[in-house]
C-alpha cells in the first residue's frame, strides 16, 4: 500500500500578520499619491526655482556624501576596533544627531556656526543662509547612517583576514585597501547611500541653517504653505525618483568578475618547474622559539628547539598551541623570547617581513577575490610556482571562482597553493582539518604529507588530533594550560610518555605509574603486580622508584588457568578495530576483541606476558 506523501515541512513565520500591517502601512501612502497624479496643479509650477532647489539639494548632499565618506570610513574602522572607553564614548555621541530633532540639531549647529558664534563672526556670516551652510547641516545630521554601517561593516570583518595578508607580505595599509575595504565596503554602501538619501532629504536643520538657498525640502515647504496640497505632486515625483534609484543603488550587489591573474596555459613551463628547483635551500634550517605571553588569567610560557623540518604542536582546546603559533608568524606579541630560523632572528620582524606562509582554522581565503586572484596576492608571489600547484593540487578549472563557491576541501587546497606560491621556508597550519569530516580529513591529511616531501620548508602544525601529529610529524611538542608536558621525536614521545595525562592527550592506552618492588615487579595504583623489561637496554630500576608501565595489548592472554581475574567493561572501535575493555586488577586494559580467545560468558583469567610490559622513569607525577 502505498503511502501518501507527506508535505513539506512549512517555515515559521511567527507573528506574520503584525508584519504584514506594517508592511501595508508603509506601502499605503504611495499608492494613495497615484490617483493624485492626474489632479496636481502643473500648470502652477515655477520650473526654474524647482530645478534649481532639486540641483542644489543634489549638489549639496553629493557633497555633504563625499565629506561623511571620507571622514566617516576611518571614524568607523577606529570605533570599530578600538577597545578604548573614551572611543566608545565618542561612538556615542557620534549618533546622537540620530535622536535629535532636526530643529534642535539646527539649533546647535547655530551656536557653533551661528553669525554670533566664534566660527560665523571668522567667516564674516558665511556659513550660514549660503550652499555652505546647507551642507555643513546636512553633514551633520546624515553623517551618522554612515558611520554606524562603516562600524558594523568593519566589525564583521574576521580579523583572521588580516592576519592571513600580513604574513603574505602586505604591510597595514595594502590590507586596509585591499582586504579590509572592500570586504566591508557592500554595507559602507548601503550606509553611504542611506546617508546621501538623508541629506538629500534634510529639511529641519537646513530651515534653521541656511533657509536660501532654497533646498528642495526648504522649496516644498514654502510652496505647500503657499499653494496648498494640489502643488505638491509635481515637488514629490522628483524626489520619489531619486529615492528610488538610491534605495536600488543601495542594495545593488555587482557580481565580482575574476581576473585571471595566473595563466594555466603551462604546457612547457610546468614539466619545467619542480618546487624544490624554485625553493631556497633549507636543508640545515631549524626553528627554535621562546614563546611568552600573559593574557588575562592565561600565561604560555614554552619554548621548543626541534632538531627536525616536520613538527607538531599538540594540546587540548585553550591549551595556548595557536598562541603559540601566531607568536612564531608575528601576530602575537612576545613579552620575553625569540623566534629564529636558522640563523636569522624573525622574532624581531613584523609578520609581512618573516618570508612565511600561514593558514588559520577556516584557511583565511579572502571572499572577494577569486583562486586565481587569491594566488596572485603574495607580495612576491611567483607565477611559475601558482602554475605549478594550480596543476599539482587540482585547481586549475576554478580559478574563476570565489570562495563560497569551494567546497571545504578545495578552499584547504587554494590556502595551500597560495603559501606555496611564496616559497617560504616556514609553514605554519592552525587545525587544518578540524572543521572536515572523517573521511575528507585522511584524504587532506594524506595530501599535505605528500607535499612536505615535495617542499623542503619547515612545517609546523597544530592539532588536537595524536594521529594526525603522528602522521605529519617527526617532533612533537605536547602542552597544556600554556606550559609545556614533553617535546621530543614523534617514535620517542609516543613510545615513552612522560605522564598519564600525556598519555591521555596522545590518545595512548595501557599506560600508568607504579612502583618499584624489591621483587622486580611493578606495584600500579590499583595494587596489581605487573612483571617488567624495561625500556633502557634492560637496565634494573631501584626499588621504590617510580615509574611508567605500558602492557601491550597482545601481552594479555585470555587463558583458563590465568593467574589474575579479570571482566569485560564494554567494546569500543578505533581505526577500524574493535577493543575490548577489561577491568583487571583496580586497572584497566583495551585488548583487540578476538572472539575466538575471548569466552561470551563465565569467569575469564588472564596471564600477562613479561615480554609486553615495559617500564621508563616518570618524569611528572
Amino acid at each position: 500500500m502505498t503511502r501518501p506523501a507527506e508535505p513539506a515541512q512549512s517555515t515559521a513565520r511567527p507573528l506574520w500578520w503584525l508584519g504584514a500591517l506594517l508592511a501595508v502601512y508603509l506601502c499605503a501612502p504611495f499608492f494613495a499619491s497615484i490617483p493624485q497624479i492626474g489632479q496636481a496643479d502643473w500648470a502652477g509650477v515655477d520650473w526654474r526655482t524647482m530645478g534649481s532647489a532639486v540641483g542644489v539639494s543634489v549638489a549639496s548632499a553629493s557633497v555633504a556624501a563625499l565629506v561623511i565618506l571620507v571622514g566617516g570610513v576611518p571614524l568607523g574602522y577606529w570605533l570599530a576596533r578600538s577597545r578604548s572607553r573614551g572611543v566608545a564614548l565618542l561612538g556615542f555621541v557620534v549618533q546622537l544627531p540620530l535622536a535629535l530633532p532636526p530643529l534642535t540639531s539646527g539649533v546647535l549647529l547655530l551656536f557653533l556656526i551661528g553669525p554670533y558664534s566664534g566660527l560665523g563672526q571668522l567667516f564674516n556670516g558665511a556659513l550660514t543662509d549660503s550652499f555652505t551652510g546647507i551642507v555643513l547641516a546636512e553633514t551633520f545630521v546624515a553623517a551618522p547612517f554612515l558611520v554606524v554601517a562603516a562600524r558594523s561593516a568593519f566589525a564583521a570583518v574576521d580579523p583572521v583576514h588580516d592576519d592571513v595578508a600580513a604574513t603574505l607580505g602586505h604591510r597595514a595599509a595594502s590590507r586596509f585597501f585591499r582586504i579590509t575595504l572592500p570586504i566591508a565596503w557592500p554595507a559602507i554602501r548601503a550606509g553611504l547611500a542611506l546617508a546621501w538619501l538623508r541629506a538629500f532629504g534634510e529639511f529641519g536643520a537646513t530651515v534653521m541653517v541656511a533657509y536660501h538657498p532654497y533646498s528642495l525640502p526648504v522649496y516644498t515647504y514654502v510652496v505647500f504653505g503657499g499653494q496648498g496640497l494640489p502643488a505638491m505632486m509635481p515637488l514629490l515625483l522628483p524626489t520619489l525618483g531619486i529615492a528610488i534609484v538610491c534605495a536600488v543603488l543601495s542594495v545593488y550587489s555587482r557580481g565580482t568578475r575574476a581576473t585571471l591573474a595566473v595563466s594555466t596555459d603551462n604546457s612547457d613551463e610546468l614539466t619545467a618547474f619542480t618546487p624544490a628547483a624554485a625553493a631556497t635551500n633549507t636543508n640545515d634550517l631549524r626553528l627554535a622559539f621562546a614563546a611568552q605571553r600573559r593574557l588575562g588569567a592565561f600565561t604560555l610560557d614554552v619554548a621548543w628547539q626541534p632538531r627536525t623540518r616536520r613538527l607538531a604542536i599538540i594540546g587540548p582546546s585553550g591549551s595556548g598551541k595557536s598562541l603559540a603559533l601566531r607568536i612564531v608568524a608575528g601576530l602575537e606579541r612576545n613579552d620575553a623570547g625569540f623566534v629564529s630560523l636558522g640563523a636569522t632572528d624573525i622574532g624581531a620582524l613584523p609578520p609581512e617581513g618573516r618570508q612565511i606562509g600561514y593558514m588559520p582554522q577556516d584557511y583565511g581565503l579572502f571572499p572577494h577575490l577569486t583562486v586565481a586572484q587569491q594566488l596572485a596576492f603574495p607580495v612576491d608571489a611567483d607565477a611559475a610556482s601558482a602554475r605549478y600547484w594550480l596543476a599539482h593540487l587540482g585547481l586549475d578549472t576554478l580559478t574563476q571562482r570565489l570562495p563560497r563557491q569551494l567546497s571545504f576541501g578545495q578552499r584547504q587546497r587554494v590556502a595551500l597553493a597560495r603559501a606555496l606560491t611564496r616559497h617560504t621556508q616556514l609553514l605554519l597550519f592552525d587545525e587544518p582539518f578540524a572543521a572536515l569530516d572523517t573521511p575528507r580529513r585522511r584524504r587532506l591529511q594524506q595530501t599535505l604529507r605528500a607535499l612536505q616531501r615535495e617542499v623542503s620548508a619547515v612545517t609546523v602544525i597544530v592539532t588536537h588530533d595524536p594521529d594526525e601529529a603522528a602522521l605529519l610529524a617527526d617532533e612533537v611538542l605536547v602542552i597544556e594550560h600554556g606550559r609545556t608536558l614533553q617535546a621530543g621525536p614523534v617514535d620517542e614521545v609516543f613510545a615513552r610518555p612522560a605522564s598519564p595525562r600525556v598519555a591521555e592527550l596522545l590518545g595512548l592506552h595501557n599506560i600508568g605509574t607504579g612502583i618499584v618492588l624489591d621483587s622486580g615487579e611493578i606495584e600500579t595504583a590499583g595494587g596489581l603486580r605487573l612483571p617488567y623489561r624495561s625500556a633502557y637496554d634492560d637496565a634494573r630500576f631501584a626499588t621504590g622508584a617510580r615509574v611508567m608501565w605500558r602492557v601491550a595489548p597482545r601481552a594479555l592472554c585470555a587463558t583458563p588457568n590465568g593467574s589474575l581475574e579479570g571482566r569485560l567493561a564494554g567494546v569500543s572501535l578505533r581505526h577500524g578495530d574493535r577493543y575490548v575493555a577489561l577491568e583487571l586488577a583496580g586497572e584497566t586494559f583495551d585488548i583487540p576483541a578476538d572472539d575466538a580467545a575471548l569466552p561470551h560468558a563465565g569467569a575469564l583469567r588472564f596471564e600477562i606476558d613479561p615480554a609486553g610490559v615495559s617500564a621508563w622513569p616518570a618524569v611528572h607525577s
